[in-house]
């Protein structure tokens, strides 16, 4: 039932009232007695909202609804007042016919392994404590969730990591910013932005979870017109948002599109300091490790996921984490990614060290591929990969899926946490080396489909 990323898949089959009101009623049995609410944009997020709303109270207890708004700042709310638990009603970056739920701790951090279990045993067994007429819980709505983040993002505008200098008020405001909002939730980027003096204009700012402006996924392919606009204007950078705000990925103010391997290794070398760890996935560029090296700081590899990255960026040794597809966390403010606090923390990066192209043309940059392959029988493929993998490889590292290391750089084989598909990355420093890698990784792949298939 549950992914990496909570329960995500089609409306209808996968996701459904009785899934909602079942996660309901196993969030009041386990002992949240108060739970916050919230969605994004989807229509079908109005009936998944109402089911489990009644599965909380049916079970006792009460219901804080803050409506349609970012995931972060949804999660943010939980700890803000309070609450045991929150959810958000969600399918993130998926296309319009999926949904989704996701749930979050006091901390901003994604339930991990163990309570997701225990709601995953409630629902099983249907272990629901049921209420009687006299102690159902109640709904009410809140309207400050969104006032309460945007004020810790202006907040984070005046911050600075340990490597670099904060940026003035007067700075940013002379900053020239393009949103793109996918129409999705994440308005409070362009508010917070203008509202502090920037010149911002927004793409794609209708709030419309039918996605009809681009895919809700911010990639190089989706944000083709942001890009466009950013360079045909004096725009310093462009900002583009995924579905319900938790992903962020920029634009330089040339126009190009900057990958996310690229962000992270700049907010890594923002964040870390002698002997700081920065949490990252087993899938994340050699880059990254690179742009610390100089600060006597050092990776720390988790599994993918940003559920896994927050679980080890919870710890005291790490400042900061971060995944190549856009999922940002500062954990001394939320373990939540936060695509406006990124949004807002980049901004800051460029008004007081200079022009993201610069920046982004001083980090090292390597040949790395990364493709997905379909198959309804990942699960099984994954198996043959591995033994593949082990009678071909003198050693492998399976922190999660398959990775092999050389001389020349690396591969992973690994399945997607939730969709069926199997995901390659291959990286080195000479792009000869990347392809060769890649192909390789791709053989075992292909062969573990097949055997799979039977």
């Amino acid at each position: 039932m549950f992914g990496t990323s909570g329960i995500r898949g089609p409306v209808g089959s996968a996701v459904t009232a009785e899934v909602a009101l079942s996660v309901g009623r196993a969030l009041a049995s386990t002992g949240a007695e108060t739970v916050i609410v919230g969605r994004d944009a989807r229509e079908s997020g109005r009936m998944l909202r109402r089911a489990l709303v009644a599965g909380v109270t049916e079970c006792g207890s009460d219901v804080v609804d803050v409506g349609v708004e970012p995931t972060p700042t949804i999660s943010r709310y939980v700890g803000a007042v309070g609450a045991d638990a929150g959810v958000a009603i969600t399918a993130s970056h998926n296309p319009p016919e999926d949904n989704g739920i996701k749930l979050w701790s006091p901390s901003g951090q994604a339930f991990d392994e163990a309570r997701t279990a225990a709601i995953v045993e409630a629902i099983d067994a249907e272990a629901f404590d049921l209420a009687d007429w006299e102690s159902v819980g109640a709904r009410t709505a809140a309207d400050d969730a969104r006032e309460r983040h945007a004020s810790a993002l202006k907040a984070s505008l005046s911050a600075a990591g340990a490597g670099s200098t904060p940026a003035s008020d007067s700075s940013i405001a002379d900053l020239s910013v393009v949103v793109d909002l996918g129409n999705g939730t994440g308005r409070v980027t362009a508010d917070v932005l203008d509202g502090v003096g920037c010149d911002v204009e927004t793409l794609n700012g209708q709030r419309d979870g039918g996605f009809p402006g681009r895919p809700s996924e911010p990639t190089a392919a989706n944000c083709q017109t942001a890009c466009a606009l950013v360079g045909a204007t004096d725009a310093d950078l462009g900002i583009a948002h995924d579905g319900d705000a938790d992903r962020m990925l920029a634009i330089d103010e040339r126009g190009r599109f900057v990958s996310g391997d690229a962000l992270l290794a700049l907010f890594a070398r923002r964040e870390a300091g002698p002997g700081d760890r920065v949490a990252v996935p087993v899938d994340t560029s050699l880059a990254v490790a690179d742009a610390l090296a100089g600060r006597d700081a050092e990776v720390v590899y988790t599994r993918v996921g940003d559920v896994f990255v927050a679980e080890r960026a919870a710890e005291p040794d790490v400042v900061f984490g971060g995944e190549p597809s856009g999922a940002w966390i500062w954990p001394d403010q939320t373990l939540c990614p936060d695509g406006p606090l990124a949004a807002c923390t980049l901004a800051s990066l460029v008004a007081s060290e200079g022009p993201l192209s610069a920046l982004v043309d001083d980090l090292p940059s390597y040949p790395i591929r990364r493709e997905s392959v379909r198959t309804d029988e990942k699960a099984a493929a994954m198996d043959r990969v591995r033994e593949l993998a082990a009678a071909e490889y003198a050693s492998s590292t399976t922190l999660d899926g398959v990775r092999i290391d050389t001389d020349e750089g690396w591969f992973l084989v690994r399945s997607s946490g939730t969709e069926p598909l199997v995901r390659i990355t291959a990286e080195a420093r000479a792009e000869a080396d990347a392809e060769s890698l890649f192909e390789a990784a791709r053989s075992l792949v292909d062969r573990g489909i097949d055997a799979a298939n039977g």
